[in-house]
C-alpha cells in the first residue's frame, strides 16, 4: 500500500474515530464545567467518583479493543458473517457484565470512595455521583463492544454520528438536571447515564439491522460469548495494570489536599481528551493492521506500523503546542478558586511536554493490540506499574504538588514507550491468519 493511499486510509478511519473516542472525556468535561459552579468540594467529589467509574470502564476496554482486532482479522480473511456473529456475542457479554458491575458499583460506592482518601466534605458528593452513574454500566459496556465491532468492520463514521448525538444529549440533560431542576451532582450523573442509554439503543439497532441483512443469527452464542470473554482476559490484565497507575495517582492527589485533587481531576481529564485524539490514529492502525494480518500481508503490516507512529508523534507535537497556547486561559474555565487555577496552570506545562511521548505510546500500544499481541502487553504493563510505585511514593512522601505528580506519570510513559519500541522492532507479534493462535 503506497504511503499516500495508506495516509488516506488512516485519515478515513482516524478522523471519525476521534469523535467517538472523545465521548467519555467530553461527558466528564461537560460535567466538570457545570459541577464546578457548585463549588470546589463538588468538583473534587466528581473527580474522585470519576476516577472509580473511569477505572471500571478502562478495565472493560477489552470489549472494544478485542472486538476491533478479531473482527478486522476475520474481515481481512473474507469472513464477514463470522465477524458480525462475534460482534453480537461481544455486545451480549458487555451488557451482561454491565449488569453485574451496576449492582456492585451501587452497593460499594461509599467504601470505594473512602478508599481514595477523600475528605469528609468531598465524600458525600463523590458517593452520590458514583451511585447514580453506576446504573449506566450495562449501556456503557454495550456501547464499548459495539464501537469495537464497527471499527473492525472499517466503519468509524457511524460511531462519530452516534457519539455526536450522545454528547449533545448529555449537555442538554446536564444543564436541565443540574441548573434547571437543581439536582446537584446527582443530576450530572443522571444526564450521562441517559446519554449512554441512547448510545446503546442506537448501536444495537445498527448492528442488528446489519446482521439481519447479512443473514447472521441475532441470537448470541453461549460459546461465542465465552470465547469473547476468554480472548479479553490478557487485555483486562493490561487495562487493570494501566488503571492501577491512574488510581494510585488519584489517591496521591487526594491525600495532597482537596485543591490538588480538583486540579488533578481537571488535568487528567484533559490528558485523556488529548490522548484519545492520539488514540484515534492508533484505532485506525488497529483496524488496518488486523485486516492486513488477516489477509497474511506482513510487509504491509510493517508499513502500517511505521506510518501510524509517524502520524501519532507529529500529532503529539501539535497537541503540546495547543495546550501551551491555551494555558493562560484554560484553568479559569473550571471554577474561580485561585489555588486550583494555579495548580492546573503548573500541571498543564508538564502535560504539554509529554504529548509527543504519548504519541509513541498510544500508537505502538494500538498496533500491538491490533495484532492481538495482548499477552505480551499484559506482562509489560505489570512491569511498568511496579516501576511507577517509587515515583508516586516520592511525590506523596515529600508533599510535592500536582505538577510533580505529572512528572511521575511522565516516568511511567517513558518506560512504557521503551518497552513498546523494543517489542515492535521484533517480529514475534506479526502472526497472520483469521485467528491468532492463543
Amino acid at each position: 500500500m503506497a504511503h499516500r493511499q495508506l495516509d488516506r486510509s488512516i485519515a478515513r478511519l482516524a478522523l471519525p474515530a476521534f469523535g467517538a473516542l472523545l465521548a467519555q472525556p467530553l461527558f466528564l468535561l461537560v460535567d466538570a464545567v457545570i459541577v464546578g459552579t457548585l463549588g470546589t468540594e463538588a468538583l473534587a467529589g466528581l473527580g474522585a467518583a470519576s476516577t472509580i467509574f473511569g477505572a471500571v470502564v478502562g478495565l472493560c476496554i477489552f470489549l472494544s479493543y478485542a472486538a476491533t482486532a478479531s473482527v478486522a482479522r476475520l474481515l481481512g480473511a473474507g469472513n464477514r458473517s463470522g465477524a458480525l456473529s462475534q460482534g453480537i456475542d461481544g455486545m451480549a457479554l458487555g451488557v451482561g457484565l454491565g449488569v453485574v458491575l451496576a449492582i456492585l458499583g451501587f452497593a460499594l460506592a461509599e467504601p470505594l470512595i473512602t478508599m481514595l482518601g477523600t475528605s469528609a466534605e468531598v465524600t458525600p458528593y463523590a458517593v452520590t455521583y458514583l451511585r447514580v452513574i453506576a446504573i449506566s454500566f450495562p449501556a456503557v459496556l454495550g456501547v464499548l463492544a459495539a464501537v469495537g465491532v464497527l471499527r473492525g468492520l472499517q466503519d468509524t463514521r457511524t460511531t462519530l454520528y452516534v457519539t455526536l448525538v450522545m454528547v449533545a444529549a448529555n449537555l442538554v440533560l446536564c444543564l436541565v438536571f443540574v441548573l434547571g431542576f437543581g439536582w446537584g451532582i446527582g443530576g450530572s450523573a443522571a444526564a450521562t447515564a441517559f446519554a449512554e442509554l441512547i448510545g446503546l439503543i442506537a448501536y444495537g439497532a445498527i448492528l442488528l439491522r446489519t446482521a439481519r441483512r447479512e443473514g447472521v443469527s441475532l441470537t448470541p452464542s453461549g460459546m461465542g460469548v465465552m470465547r469473547s470473554a476468554r480472548d479479553g482476559v490478557p487485555l483486562f490484565v493490561r487495562s487493570a495494570a494501566l488503571r492501577g497507575v491512574l488510581v494510585i495517582a488519584s489517591a496521591v492527589a487526594a491525600r495532597l489536599g482537596d485543591a490538588e485533587l480538583a486540579a488533578y481531576y481537571v488535568t487528567v481529564t484533559l490528558f485523556f481528551a488529548l490522548a484519545l485524539a492520539l488514540d484515534a490514529i492508533a484505532i485506525a492502525g488497529q483496524a488496518l493492521l488486523g485486516k492486513s494480518l488477516g489477509a497474511g500481508d506482513v510487509t504491509e503490516s510493517r508499513t502500517i506500523t511505521r506510518r501510524i507512529v509517524w502520524w501519532s508523534v507529529w500529532l503529539g507535537v501539535a497537541l503540546g503546542v495547543l495546550v501551551l497556547a491555551l494555558r493562560p486561559w484554560l484553568p479559569g474555565w473550571f471554577g474561580d478558586d485561585a489555588d486550583v487555577i494555579a495548580l492546573i496552570s503548573a500541571a498543564l506545562l508538564v502535560l504539554a511536554l509529554l504529548q509527543p511521548l504519548s504519541g509513541v505510546v498510544f500508537a505502538l500500544d494500538g498496533v500491538l493490540i491490533g495484532a492481538g499481541d495482548t499477552r505480551w502487553l499484559a506482562w509489560a504493563q505489570i512491569v511498568v506499574l511496579i516501576a511507577f510505585l517509587p515515583a508516586a511514593w516520592l511525590v506523596l512522601a515529600n508533599s510535592w504538588s500536582v505538577d510533580a505528580l505529572w512528572w511521575a506519570l511522565g516516568w511511567f510513559l517513558l518506560l512504557r514507550a521503551i518497552l513498546l519500541v523494543w517489542r515492535a522492532r521484533g517480529s514475534a507479534w506479526l502472526v497472520t491468519g483469521a485467528v491468532r493462535p492463543r
